[in-house]
């Protein structure tokens, strides 16, 4: 067996070193998605375009102004002289969010009362909306607290919080949605050049009438299945290498467990994703097909329904059980766990397991759906 699974691996080989062109799409193809979609996927929300309505034009309005638009995630503010613009500027999109500053702010301020500002938010997007809001709400309550220490400060009195807060964010201290996404990236990309690529190389078989000639000779199910596996192996390894060289380079992504506990779960993981190549390959008659049916079976769970982009425990119980049925799941857990975390087996045990099952129940249904298409014929 050992030795009929390495021919066929050679002859693998030799088919893509023939095949130059398509070789070169499984090794570049990889790198310039993690490039593309590591820039483009990216939740962070910077450059908020900022309208402001000054109706006080006070030294206490432009503090509050200055303590706004202070920090990177803002532009330089546009200034509006009457509050008929507004509505002009969110609708033309010229400006992400504004803020109103009522008259005699100052002179409420003066008199210890409380004066009410108002800012207007571009909802469309929902989840910029809510992050520009967080940010508004944080540089105003830093302005009142700063206003509130300044007025204690002339009465002599010193203010003193009971409770201290200590933050520290682990495993990424910079909140940089890159960390997050790249893994899930390194999953999408493997998942789907592994699913494609071996299904593609089945169904040509197929479609040359070279698997008639295999069919013959003495090479069983399984023995033909490693050995046309095996090359596709050697490449993913050799991409996923590439990815987290780029992804290093690029977005400072570095490996923060054991690369040998990296190497095992990227081969356990590819051993899912190639055997559900198979099952593709398998059931499909043409490679038209084979390359729609993987593309729909490897990019939209992959993408959707791994936790790479939304959240898993936020979709409905009956989306939750579904995403059980893609391996893109249980490998994000574990590659966020050995990249970022640094943590060991025993965190992501229960996904390993879980992969090792998925794997030889595909591999024993498609198995037995090639065996009985060689029945029938």
């Amino acid at each position: 067996m050992f030795s009929t699974m390495v021919t066929v691996a050679i002859k693998e080989f030799k088919h893509l070193l023939r095949d130059r062109r398509f070789l070169l799409i499984l090794v570049l193809f990889p790198v310039l998605m993690l490039a593309f979609f590591g820039y483009a996927v990216n939740f962070d929300v910077k450059n908020i375009k900022l309208a402001i309505l000054d109706l006080d034009k006070s030294v206490s309005s432009r503090k509050l102004i200055s303590e706004t638009t202070a920090t990177d995630y803002f532009t330089d503010p546009v200034y509006i002289q009457s509050s008929d613009e507004i509505r002009k500027l969110l609708d033309s999109k010229e400006v992400h969010a504004v803020i109103t500053i009522p008259k005699d702010f100052e002179d409420f301020l003066e008199r210890n009362e409380t004066a009410t500002i108002q800012y207007l938010v571009d909802g469309v997007d929902a989840n910029s909306a809510k992050i520009i809001s967080n940010y508004l709400d944080a540089a105003i309550n830093s302005f009142n607290g700063k206003l509130q220490k300044e007025k204690l400060s002339k009465l002599g009195m010193k203010i003193s919080p009971p409770v201290n807060i200590s933050p520290k964010i682990m495993y990424n201290p910079e909140l940089k949605s890159s960390l997050f996404f790249i893994p899930g990236l390194i999953t999408m990309i493997l998942t789907i050049t592994s699913v494609i690529s071996v299904s593609l190389s089945l169904v040509k078989e197929n479609e040359n009438n070279t698997i008639e000639q295999i069919k013959v000779s003495p090479v069983s199910n399984l023995s033909m299945l490693l050995g046309k596996i095996f090359p596709y192996l050697i490449i993913a390894y050799i991409n996923a290498a590439m990815i987290l060289v780029v992804g290093y380079f690029l977005f400072g992504v570095e490996v923060q467990g054991s690369y040998f506990d990296l190497i095992y779960a990227i081969f356990i993981f590819l051993l899912a994703a190639t055997s559900l190549g198979y099952l593709v390959s398998v059931i499909s008659p043409s490679t038209q097909v084979a390359f729609t049916f993987g593309a729909f079976v490897s990019m939209l769970p992959s993408l959707v329904l791994s936790d790479f982009i939304f959240q898993v425990e936020s979709m409905p119980m009956i989306i939750q059980i579904f995403t059980n049925l893609t391996p893109a799941k249980f490998f994000n857990k574990i590659i966020r766990a050995i990249i970022l975390r640094g943590t060991g087996f025993e965190t992501y045990s229960s996904q390993v397991y879980y992969l090792l099952i998925f794997s030889a129940i595909t591999i024993l249904l498609s198995l037995a759906i090639a065996f009985r298409k060689e029945r029938k014929t």
